[in-house]
């Protein structure tokens, strides 16, 4: 990959599942020469979750794991034999960062923390994806994205009154956390470049969540002394319309903050009488006491009209409308193609797939996928006889001892 952001930059990823994988994934499309260290035999924990094809489990063909891999070198590698530890350190004595998520208690016991790793290499970045961080009361203890994402607050605003609080789905947290953790890393570069000297970045998923979608809400708390609550469907406290509604062929969003987007959207539907009843002259009242009233008399309308026909009117008429796009509707959506925005990359023995690329353009340094995620183990001779100059003998003892 030449010509790229990140063409000089070598990272050490040890990491599972989500959080690190996608941290150092945005850093490979950057360009960076990654290196994915998973456990022997198991690998990574994201190999054996789908989707799969046909539905059959295959370590090799999680559409997970092939998403968050892609362009990266991948070897396995237990730093938990002292064989293992030793070869780990050559790896990050010539890396330039090193991204983890695995938990504080295990990386202390390996030497891997950052007071370690710093003798090995003071230039080193080294980032630690935590559900908690690695300080505090909570440092130690076991996290999910359902953990993260209540004590971070943002389950306490999400599902229907009344009823128990939901997570995001699909493990937004995780994606959230590594994003963060990319962006940092890209600082901590800028700092290392003023500098000389490494850092360590401990971030915690649950900070992610608070920092990054509890904002609006304490800003609203500080200045007006407003909770947001579990509010289903519908945004209160917001003018009228805020909320997901069915149209004839699916679901819409409308969101019409300012009362001239309001006018314009009545235009649309002829200006109907109702809405010059007197309890709809106050919008955010309209949102908190008669918002099903409302709805009932707008539902009728978009019962009549598809997503794609409101989402174009919004567009001409300069309203926030958005189509709930199927994952179908999305894979051949006109913009997206005109964009070039999926990439197919041909994968050994699965064939070609399509892939989510680059949400950003670079005019000079542009973001590409050109590999696809490692085989378990793939580049293990070429790293560990090629660069690190172990003997193909030595190697196979290694396999043997399960250190590789």
């Amino acid at each position: 990959m030449t010509d790229s952001s990140l063409s000089d930059v070598k990272v050490v990823e040890w990491g599972s599942f989500i959080s690190a994988p996608f941290c150092t994934k945005l850093l490979a499309d950057l360009g960076a020469e990654v290196v994915k260290v998973e456990p022997p035999l198991t690998g990574d924990e994201a190999r054996h979750y789908g989707p799969f094809p046909d539905d059959i489990p295959d370590s090799e063909k999680s559409g997970l794991f092939l998403y968050l891999n892609t362009n990266k070198y991948g070897i396995t590698l237990n730093p938990a034999a002292a064989t293992g530890r030793e070869i780990f350190s050559k790896l990050l004595s010539r890396a330039d960062i090193f991204v983890h998520n695995y938990p504080a208690k295990l990386v202390r016991k390996l030497k891997l923390d950052f007071n370690s790793v710093r003798k090995i290499n003071p230039q080193l970045i080294m980032t630690s994806i935590t559900p908690f961080g690695l300080t505090g009361p909570y440092s130690d203890w076991k996290g999910y994205d359902i953990n993260c994402g209540a004590l971070g607050g943002i389950n306490a605003s999400i599902g229907y009154p009344g009823r128990e609080p939901l997570t995001c789905p699909l493990f937004q947290g995780d994606y959230q956390a590594g994003l963060s953790a990319a962006i940092a890393i890209m600082i901590a570069l800028f700092q290392k470049g003023r500098t000389g000297k490494g850092s360590h970045i401990d971030l915690s998923e649950a900070e992610c969540w608070a920092t990054f979608h509890i904002g609006v809400g304490l800003q609203a708390y500080i200045s007006e002394g407003r909770v947001r609550k579990r509010s289903g469907f519908r945004s209160l406290h917001r003018p009228y319309p805020d909320e997901v509604l069915p149209c004839k062929d699916g679901y819409v969003c409308i969101d019409t903050p300012q009362n001239r987007q309001w006018l314009r959207f009545l235009e649309i539907m002829g200006n109907p009488g109702w809405a010059r009843d007197p309890i709809f002259q106050n919008r955010i009242e309209t949102t908190d006491k008669y918002g099903d009233k409302a709805d009932a008399y707008l539902s009728e309308w978009l019962a009549k009209n598809c997503k794609e026909e409101i989402f174009k009117a919004g567009q001409n008429n300069k309203i926030p409308v958005a189509p709930i796009r199927t994952i179908e509707e999305v894979l051949n959506n006109e913009h997206l193609k005109e964009r070039k925005y999926f990439v197919e990359l041909d994968h050994p023995g699965i064939g070609k797939l399509k892939y989510p690329g680059p949400c950003y353009k670079f005019s000079l340094t542009p973001a590409a996928i050109e590999r696809c995620a490692p085989r378990l183990g793939e580049h293990n001779e070429r790293l560990f006889c090629g660069e690190l100059g172990y003997s193909k003998a030595h190697l196979g003892t290694l396999r043997k001892a399960q250190v590789i």
